[in-house]
């Protein structure tokens, strides 16, 4: 029996990867993605390094807990970086990792598309309400 290296695994489990299928790992990845906190968090680091408190006044309306949460999966998933400096109070901060830039880089022109067309949308839905088609 052939010895495989975790790489080669990687690479092959790659190949196997479907989003359509039910029980395929990526779609926890994509649920995560899809999070309206994470997209903000990944557009909120772009900048570079930022402690928690900047981050929570950035992105208005995030709940502390929400905002650890968000911050602890993205961690998690080596997509962010938090580092503790020994101060009084002790600093902490958090950073993208090269996988974290890589996935910024996606969704940064998600959120940039969504302020781009706004209006148009907010126009849609006042048609709609108008016309008395309801929403899902």
């Amino acid at each position: 029996m052939a010895t495989t290296t975790a790489a080669a695994r990687r690479e092959q489990a790659k190949d196997e990867y479907d989003a359509y299928l039910a029980n395929c790992p990526s779609r926890q990845l994509l649920d995560m993605i899809g999070n309206k906190w994470v997209g903000l968090v990944l557009a909120g680091l772009e900048s570079g390094p930022r402690r928690h408190s900047e981050l929570a006044r950035q992105i208005a309306g995030v709940s502390q807990k929400m905002l650890t949460k968000t911050l602890r999966e993205l961690e998690r998933d080596g997509l962010v970086t938090r580092t503790v400096t020994a101060s009084v109070p002790v600093r902490v901060d958090y950073d993208l990792t090269d996988l974290g830039r890589d996935l910024q880089s996606v969704v940064r022109p998600l959120k940039d598309w969504a302020e781009a067309h706004m209006g148009e949308i907010l126009d849609h839905r006042q048609t709609t309400a108008r016309s008395g088609l309801k929403s899902a």
